[in-house]
């Protein structure tokens, strides 16, 4: 075969346990021991020897999600060798947690490290906004995360970048350890969001990240395919 037909396609040896692949693929080395859930389905493709199968330890957390709406279909899968992910075409960003803690909306949830701490938790503060609901998935310890965004999506280190302010409707994921302040406007409504009479942002400071999706429909949530 000629080589310049793979040219730009064929994977570049791994530099880290989790990253990308293009825009919509995560590729995730998979080592004996080092074990990784991902969405049921999500998986197109591995090298080497790579297994799956249910996970009867998360079902507690899965009649916990059922009732709350944030149910995730996991699988945990193991072996050693290169495995790549995917959903639906969607965006992928991999995150690496450094001790933290992580809130993500259950439908942006792909893969993490399966040592990680993780289940339904309630949001504070951000729940009475419009576009996210009562629960999230959270995610916290060291290791890696894969989330998806409907576009390319904007990763903000907060940090860096001092007070960012999120349309919450376009929100993905965020560091729990950040300050989280609201802020209503009457004036933007027709500018920011797609409110009914007044648009609300959420504003984000301290250590940390947030991950904002090019979609600011809260029926977008709902319109994701889901596996």
């Amino acid at each position: 075969m000629d080589q310049r037909m793979i040219a730009g396609h064929a994977p570049t040896a791994p530099t880290a346990r989790m990253e990308n692949h293009g825009p919509s693929i995560a590729r995730v080395v998979m080592r004996s021991g080092n074990d990784l859930f991902a969405r049921t389905g999500s998986m197109i493709g591995y090298e080497g020897f790579v297994q799956y199968e249910a996970n009867p330890a998360a079902l507690g957390r899965a009649v916990a999600g059922r009732l709350s709406g944030e149910n995730v279909p996991l699988m945990r899968c193991h072996g050693d060798g290169l495995l790549y992910l995917a959903d639906y075409g969607a965006h992928v960003v991999c995150l690496e947690l450094a001790d933290d803690t992580l809130s993500v909306n259950s439908a942006n949830v792909l893969a993490f490290d399966a040592h990680l701490e993780w289940g339904v938790q309630r949001v504070k503060g951000v729940a009475k906004f419009a576009g996210q609901g009562l629960f999230n998935i959270g995610i916290s310890g060291t290791g890696w995360v894969a989330v998806t965004s409907r576009g390319i999506p904007i990763v903000v280190d907060c940090a860096q970048a001092g007070q960012t302010f999120v349309d919450p409707d376009a929100l993905v994921a965020w560091s729990t350890g950040l300050r989280v302040e609201s802020k209503r406007s009457f004036k933007a409504s027709s500018l920011i969001g797609r409110g009914s009479g007044e648009a609300f942002q959420l504003g984000f400071s301290g250590q940390g990240f947030v991950v904002v999706q090019p979609s600011e429909d809260s029926a977008d949530r709902l319109a994701q395919p889901q596996n």
